[in-house]
């Protein structure tokens, strides 16, 4: 059975599986996935992956597939098989079954990760939220040893019915406390974002990937110490500072926002609403880019669709890409500002690591510029999504 609450699986070996269903950016290699299995506490042993046109509506691989994953989990001594894609009640109930192991999703794995992480009562109710709501559809898996029919005069349903109702209502009671509680706090952020307004203060909030550096830049930029590690979703919950820049004599308020992934649950996108106001209300989007990782394109692409998701797919946007002093010499660009193509809108982008601190002063320049000037057109011409390999700004760079 699927549970939220395992600090047991500390050393759990568990099977990756992936499916290609021809979608494009499949992680073939699994290493997203493997990351997360790791975060949450579980130890990858292995890694299968195959291709389908559609998912099967029983077992989601079909049955050969399944046999496969059985025999490896056995051998291995799996104890438990995790796919990276999200899997319905019935299938993931039927894989159970099938391998007679526990099964669970990507889905999952990222309400654990959450789980764990969230510090906040805000961060926490809506964690809560995101796990009731997931668990809902899942009830029939908690209660299938029981009895659904019983024999009878005026009988309908065994105690196995009766209990899943309880439960629904529970769940349902549950949802609708924490949805009253969530907008009593969305309340309390407005109050603090009218209260920024009337100081006629100018809103930043860091946005990006999971695991982009939104942390350790947001400290290097305001001196803080939040919480950041070479990890997935090491901050969940929104912080707000104030930036003093000396050239504009004035003070700006930045936020360090939640980490965005590919295939996030939308429940989660729903559940941290009120902490991703924080990106809708700004005034400016610095768009933190991992640059050393090789699917930072289809990253930037992942963070725009859910930026677009919850209305903030509009607010102009400086490209921070990070993590210089991880790429190899050679891949590193000659200019350290230039433009980049966000769906047909030139957009600054700069170059930078965090960790070392090698670009943040030209960055706090960049921000004073584009708060001096928000409407001018950037200088330089546009990167359409990494094709350098005919700009001369990038060496021998290839494209990613």
């Amino acid at each position: 059975m699927s549970n939220l609450q395992q600090p047991d699986r500390q050393l759990t070996p568990a099977l990756l599986v992936g499916v290609d269903f021809g979608h494009p950016f499949f992680d073939d290699q699994l290493e997203e996935l493997g990351l997360l299995a790791q975060t949450a506490g579980l130890t990858p042993v292995a890694r299968m992956t195959c291709k389908r046109k559609a998912p099967d509506a029983a077992l989601f691989i079909g049955s050969g597939k399944a046999d496969e994953i059985k025999q490896l989990a056995t051998q291995l001594g799996v104890q438990e098989v995790l796919f990276d894609q999200s899997l319905s009640p019935a299938q993931q109930r039927n894989l159970e079954r099938h391998l007679e192991l526990p099964v669970n999703d990507r889905t999952l794995l990222i309400l654990q990760i959450f789980a764990q992480r969230a510090r906040s009562h805000e961060g926490k109710l809506q964690v809560e939220l995101a796990k009731l709501q997931y668990l809902s559809t899942r009830l029939v898996r908690r209660w299938s040893h029981l009895e659904r029919q019983s024999g009878g005069i005026g009988m309908r349903g065994g105690p196995g019915e009766s209990q899943i109702e309880l439960d629904r209502r529970m769940i349902a009671d549950s949802i609708k406390r924490i949805k009253e509680r969530l907008v009593k706090v969305k309340r309390q952020r407005q109050t603090q974002r009218r209260q920024r307004d009337r100081r006629d203060a100018f809103n930043i909030s860091l946005v990006g990937y999971t695991n982009a550096g939104k942390s350790t830049l947001f400290n290097a930029l305001v001196k803080a110490r939040v919480y950041a590690a070479d990890q997935l979703f090491a901050t969940l919950d929104t912080t707000t500072r104030q930036l003093y820049l000396g050239e504009l004599g004035r003070v700006i308020s930045l936020s360090d926002t939640v980490g965005f992934i590919r295939d996030l649950p939308h429940g989660l996108v729903n559940a941290f609403q009120a902490t991703l106001q924080e990106a809708v209300d700004a005034d400016l989007l610095l768009h933190v880019v991992d640059f050393s990782s090789p699917n930072h394109v289809e990253q930037i692409a992942e963070v725009q669709r859910v930026l677009a998701e919850i209305g903030a797919g509009d607010i102009p946007q400086i490209l921070v890409f990070n993590k210089l002093d991880q790429v190899e010499p050679g891949l590193r660009p000659h200019a350290m500002q230039d433009v980049y193509d966000l769906a047909g809108v030139p957009s600054p982008r700069i170059f930078l690591s965090a960790q070392t601190g090698d670009g943040v002063a030209a960055l706090r320049q960049l921000l004073v510029a584009k708060i001096q000037a928000p409407d001018a057109v950037p200088l330089g011409q546009p990167d359409f999504h990494a094709s350098h390999e005919a700009d001369p700004d990038f060496g021998t760079m290839e494209s990613k």
